[in-house]
């Protein structure tokens, strides 16, 4: 086996489609028996709508979720007045997803897990990682029931308590970010409208709020409870129905069904290190968000969209194995920026609203970009690659796949390696005049004047 993916997240899915695709023998496994039922990583942002257009799950996404609604604020049983959660922003030609878009996780995970059967890809359930060795070849996991499997490598993507952090010894540096508990469920309530997402401030006698939101896509709705500091949470359905008839006007009876519930602190922590040999960790295992502002689902889903394609290349020989050092070196930084800014938006200090939705993270800084002459346009290496029309081809239609693909922007294309794809033409305000070499995860990973430099980097990443 290439590689063995712990965790049947978005996370491991992702991870495991994009390996599927280039044909890498891999597995995801699983410690429950069934994937995650909540709702929990509901919002996905508009750089992970587009990952999703490329591993081919955006349209069954998007017919999964909806819009966020806007907030309605209620006290004493009255409307007293709207509030928008997210900064409004228009859709462009460069950036055709411009708004986060709500899918519950658990669908989110089924639509994933759906595309991994199809390309081929699997997931075994119930399947619990009990500790790893590893050498030189290769690693193998170890599991309480069942055979040792082996495979060239491992990815950890199983969670925040990951067992397979814990089995390397690789430590958390974080913090509390808000010390009162908070509840999260799904339910079947009546007598509230789905049009918009209910928030029931604190009354001031030491309870905190309560937000009633529907699931765009299901029947259920969201509530969101927070308690004083030392509270134990009662996550039952009694426990939710008291909550819920406390807060606001509904009376118990009104929460008709409990789907999922959890009880959580909202901190944030950071991997010491996101690789110990052939071990690599991703989402949750390597970074934990508060939730607020939407980012850890999305930064988490784009660790593996990075991962993938690197180790697809080295596993088939076209790249040096030290193409993997560039997997830590540019989505470390990244999760430790997403940290700050889940840390500030929970803490009221920052809106959601550009940052949160990830279109400007890049890796101008990382070793793997490399740029030739002075641009005149706004794009450089490292940044992402913007959608838009080249020479009448949609730019999201041509970098989808596993390839790389060569933009020529107003000057000649030069002769490409087998495995990339040209597009040529003229008048792309997005990217300035000049060569465009994409990487297969959409950032721009060579740019220049003149082909000068290309063939240097083409062989440094094994086109």
């Amino acid at each position: 086996m290439d590689v063995l993916i712990v965790g049947a997240g978005p996370t491991g899915l992702a991870l495991g489609i994009d390996l599927a695709r280039r044909g890498v023998a891999a597995l995801v496994v699983e410690k429950a028996d069934a994937l995650f039922p909540g709702s929990r990583g509901k919002g996905i942002q508009p750089r992970t709508m587009e990952v999703f257009d490329d591993l081919g799950v955006r349209d069954a996404i998007r017919a999964a979720g909806g819009t966020y609604p806007v907030g309605m604020i209620w006290q004493d049983g009255e409307r007293v007045g709207e509030h928008q959660m997210f900064d409004p922003a228009e859709a462009t030609e460069d950036s055709p997803y411009n708004e986060p878009w709500m899918v519950p996780q658990w669908r989110t995970q089924e639509i994933l897990a759906a595309r991994l059967t199809e390309l081929g890809g699997e997931v075994a359930f119930g399947r619990e990682v009990t500790g790893l060795t590893q050498d030189e070849d290769g690693v193998s996991v170890h599991f309480a029931d069942g055979p040792d499997l082996r495979a060239r490598y491992v990815v950890a993507a199983d969670g925040g308590r990951s067992a397979i952090r814990r089995a390397l010894g690789i430590a958390m540096t974080g913090e509390t970010v808000d010390p009162h508990p908070m509840l999260v469920a799904d339910v079947r309530l009546t007598g509230l409208d789905r049009e918009y997402w209910h928030v029931f401030p604190p009354r001031g006698d030491g309870d905190g709020f309560l937000a009633i939101c529907p699931l765009a896509g299901t029947e259920d709705f969201q509530v969101v409870a927070q308690f004083p500091e030392g509270t134990a949470v009662d996550v039952s359905l009694e426990g939710v129905r008291k909550v819920v008839a406390d807060r606001s006007h509904l009376t118990p009876d009104a929460v008709t069904e409990l789907r999922w519930s959890s009880d959580f602190r909202p901190r944030q922590a950071l991997a010491d290190r996101f690789r110990s040999g052939r071990v690599f960790l991703a989402g949750d295992a390597a970074h934990i968000h508060s939730p607020a502002g939407g980012q850890g689902l999305n930064t988490s889903v784009q660790d593996a969209y990075n991962l993938g394609w690197k180790l697809g290349a080295v596993l088939t020989g076209s790249a040096p194995e030290s193409l993997l050092d560039t997997y830590e070196e540019e989505r470390r930084p990244i999760a430790a920026q997403m940290l700050g800014l889940t840390t500030s938006v929970h803490r009221g200090e920052t809106r959601r609203g550009d940052a949160t939705r990830q279109l400007g993270l890049g890796y101008r800084g990382s070793s793997l970009t490399a740029e030739t002459g002075t641009l005149p346009g706004p794009l450089r290496a490292g940044d992402r690659a913007p959608d838009g029309m080249l020479g009448g081809v949609r730019l999201f239609d041509a970098f989808r796949g596993p390839h790389w693909t060569l933009l020529a922007v107003g000057v000649e294309a030069p002769r490409p390696p087998a495995t990339t794809r040209v597009v040529h033409g003229t008048g792309q305000v997005s990217y300035g005049k000049g060569l465009f070499l994409v990487r297969p995860d959409g950032y721009v990973g060579w740019a220049g004047e003149t082909a000068t430099g290309l063939k240097d980097y083409s062989a440094r990443v094994g086109l």
